[in-house]
């Protein structure tokens, strides 16, 4: 038993760096997303990359100059910076952030952020593309059927368009 164990676990260190995508859009449901793939996916190896959507009428100087592609990804050392933050019209959030920096202290991850600027739907699937990501977590406000007939689904739509593994995860009140 304890070869199988170590064996096992011996194959997960020799594979190859996973590409973990987190949408965020500062909810509290992508922040339990984020909380959960921080638990649950993450391992050292891997690269964490929050991805954020901006919508398309944000005017910031970032979006004239990566409008198109999105920015370059940004060290968690850089997106921390409250400067960074403005320059893209973010929302400096410090729980987000000691979310990453646990990722990265304990679990040794490489932590990363992306900045795209459009519908969420369709960004995020072109993320799982241009990133190559190899799994994709999104947070679910939990519609109801005619209401996500009205206003669409981010979530429903990622998982019917992506071309890599979707988690969606629902924000649970306690």
């Amino acid at each position: 038993m304890w070869t199988v164990i170590a064996h096992t676990h011996m194959r997960r260190e020799m594979a190859k760096a996973r590409a973990v995508g987190v949408g965020m859009d500062y909810s509290s449901t992508s922040k339990a997303a984020l909380r959960w793939a921080a638990t649950n996916l993450v391992d050292a190896s891997d690269r964490l990359i929050l991805i954020i959507v901006q919508p398309s009428k944000a005017d910031h100087t970032r979006k004239k100059l990566f409008g198109d592609t999105g920015s370059p990804l940004v060290p968690l050392e850089e997106f921390r910076e409250i400067n960074y933050s403005k320059q893209y019209g973010l929302t400096y959030d410090p729980e987000i952030l000691d979310i990453l920096d646990s990722v990265s202290r304990d679990k040794g991850a490489k932590v990363v952020a992306k900045v795209y600027w459009g519908d969420p739907r369709e960004k995020l699937c072109d993320a799982v593309e241009d990133l190559k990501l190899d799994c994709l977590v999104v947070g679910s406000r939990g519609l109801g059927p005619l209401k996500r007939v009205l206003l669409g689904s981010v979530s429903y739509y990622v998982v019917s368009n992506a071309s890599c593994p979707v988690t969606v995860v629902k924000d649970v009140k306690v």
